[in-house]
C-alpha cells in the first residue's frame, strides 16, 4: 500500500493508546482522520482538540461521508474490536482496505531505520526511554509509544522519519507484520495463552519476530533468555552490564560496561531493577544509531518516566501514592521487589483490578503468590477488555486463593474510604483496566490531606 496515495484514514477504535498515535500521526502528515470509540477519555479528547473528528456510537450515520469511498480511505482497526460491530463489518463489505494497527505500523516504518522493542513486559518503558534518548542525541526519529511519556506528554514523537521506535506487541502475533532493523527482547514470560494456547507456541511466535530482523540488523537479548543475541544484564557476564550498583537518595548509581568501554558513575532515576533493565538496553539499541555512549549516559539521567509505569502521585513524609500498569504476575512481583527496595519497612496498601478472566483463570495462583506479598490487598471486579464472562472466574475466586489476612473485595465507590480506613505508608494501584480513571480522585484527595 502507498500511504501517498491514502486521503482519508478512519479508525474504529480509535482511543487505544497505540491506536492514537497512528491517528496523530496522519493527522501530522497531512491526512483526512476520524474514528470512532466506545468510551469518551482524556486521550479521545485531545484527539477531538487537534481537530478530528470522533464519535462514540456504532452508527454508520456518524461517519462523514468523505471516509466512505473506497478508493482514498484506509481503515485502521484493534483486534478488541468485535467481529460484529456494524461500522467495521460494513468497511469490509464495501472493499475498503481494512488493517490492524500492527500492519499499518508495518507499512509506517519498513523504509525508515526500524528501532522494534518486543518482550511480554517492559515494551512501553523501554521504547519511551529509547525514544528519549535518541531524541536528546539529535536523531531524526518517529515513535509511536504504549503509553504517555512524560518526557514528551506524549504517545508519539515526530523529529524526523530516518528512524522509528515502535513497540513490537506478541498480542496477536502482531509484532510479525515489523521488519526491524534493530531490536530487543526484554522477557519471555507466559501470557496470552488465549492467543498461544500454550508457552511453545508462544516462544515459537517470538523466534519467528527474530527471523524478521533485517539480515545487516541486530538483537538485544536480557542475559537469560533462549535466544541469541548481544546480552543485556545486572552484574553479571553481559555484553552490555551494569555494575557497582548503588541506590542515593532514590537514585540509582552504577557503571555501565559496554563490549568497548566502561562509563562510571551513571545515574537513572526510575525505581526498579526492571526499569534499570529496560535503561540498559535501550542505551544499547541508541549506541545503533551512531549515538556517543556519553551523550546517552547522560540523557539516561533526565528521562522521567511513562504515565502508570511505576508512577509516583503523591510522595510526602508519611504518605506515598504509586500507580502501575502491572497486569501479570511478573509485573506485579516487579512493582513488589521496587518499593521494598525503595521504601523499606513501610506499611503497603495495594489495590488491583484484575484484567480479562482468561488471564486470571490462567495465572490465578501466581497471581495469589504475588498479590499475598502486599501488607494488604484489595481487589476490584475483573475488568473484561475484550472477553465475556467465565463461568466460577471472578475476583472473589482470585481473592479466596490469597494468603493474606488483611484482604478483601472492594467497589470502585469504596476506595477513597477504604484507604482512610487502613492508613498505608505507601499505596499503590495496579492494573491494565480503567482502574487509572481513578487516580485523579485519589490523588485529589490524599494530596493535601494532613
Amino acid at each position: 500500500m502507498d500511504l501517498k496515495e491514502i486521503h482519508n484514514v478512519y479508525f474504529v477504535g480509535i482511543g487505544g493508546i497505540g491506536m492514537s498515535a497512528l491517528a496523530r500521526y496522519f493527522k501530522l502528515m497531512g491526512k483526512n482522520v476520524a474514528g470512532y470509540d466506545k468510551t469518551k477519555t482524556p486521550l479521545t479528547l485531545e484527539l477531538a482538540g487537534l481537530g478530528l473528528d470522533i464519535h462514540y456510537e456504532d452508527d454508520l450515520n456518524a461517519i462523514d461521508g468523505m471516509f466512505k469511498d473506497p478508493k482514498n480511505t484506509l481503515v485502521v482497526y484493534t483486534p478488541a474490536v468485535p467481529s460484529s460491530h456494524s461500522e467495521y463489518r460494513f468497511f469490509l463489505e464495501q472493499g475498503f482496505a481494512v488493517k490492524k494497527r500492527s500492519e499499518v505500523l508495518g507499512i509506517i516504518t519498513k523504509d525508515t531505520f526500524c528501532f522494534a522493542v518486543a518482550g511480554t513486559h517492559g515494551k512501553t518503558t523501554t521504547s519511551s526511554i529509547l525514544a528519549h534518548l535518541l531524541k536528546e542525541t539529535g536523531t531524526p526519529l518517529t515513535a509511536f509509544l504504549g503509553g504517555i511519556s512524560e518526557n514528551f506528554n506524549s504517545n508519539f514523537l515526530f523529529e524526523g522519519s530516518d528512524y522509528s521506535v515502535v513497540e513490537a506487541d506478541e498480542f496477536d502475533r502482531s509484532f510479525l507484520r515489523l521488519h526491524p532493523n534493530v531490536a530487543c527482547v526484554t522477557s519471555m514470560d507466559t501470557d496470552h495463552l488465549d492467543i498461544y494456547g500454550n508457552r511453545d507456541e508462544l516462544i515459537r511466535s517470538f523466534n519467528d519476530f527474530v527471523r524478521r530482523i533485517k539480515p545487516e540488523g541486530k538483537l538485544f537479548v536480557r542475559n537469560g533468555l533462549p535466544l541469541k543475541g548481544t546480552t543485556y544484564g545486572i552484574e553479571d557476564d553481559s555484553d552490555y552490564c551494569i555494575r557497582n550498583l548503588k541506590i542515593e537518595h532514590g537514585t540509582y548509581i552504577f557503571d555501565l560496561g559496554t563490549p568497548d568501554t566502561t562509563l562510571t558513575e551513571v545515574k537513572f532515576n526510575k525505581p526498579g531493577r526492571h526499569n534499570l533493565l529496560n535503561g540498559l538496553v535501550a542505551f544499547a539499541m541508541a549506541i545503533e544509531a551512531g549515538s556517543p555512549p556519553y551523550r546517552l549516559a547522560k540523557a539516561l539521567e533526565t528521562f522521567k518516566g511513562v504515565q502508570r509505569r511505576f508512577s509516583y502521585k503523591i510522595k510526602k513524609d508519611d504518605f506515598i501514592f504509586i500507580d502501575d500498569y502491572a497486569h501479570h504476575p511478573t509485573e506485579i512481583n516487579a512493582v513488589y521487589d521496587a518499593i521494598s527496595e525503595m521504601h523499606p519497612n513501610k506499611k503497603v496498601l495495594a489495590i488491583f483490578q484484575p484484567h480479562l478472566y482468561s488471564r486470571t483463570k490462567d495465572f490465578a495462583d501466581d497471581f495469589a503468590e504475588s498479590l499475598s506479598k502486599f501488607d494488604s490487598i484489595l481487589l476490584l471486579d475483573i475488568y473484561p477488555a475484550r472477553e465475556k464472562p467465565m463461568k466460577g472466574i471472578t475476583s472473589s475466586w482470585l481473592l479466596d486463593k490469597i494468603e493474606n489476612p488483611s484482604k478483601g473485595l472492594i467497589e470502585k465507590s469504596g476506595i477513597i474510604n477504604e484507604i482512610k480506613a487502613r492508613k498505608p505508608d505507601v499505596l499503590v494501584t495496579m492494573g491494565a483496566g480503567d482502574i487509572g480513571l481513578e487516580i485523579s480522585k485519589i490523588k485529589k484527595e490524599f494530596e493535601y490531606a494532613n
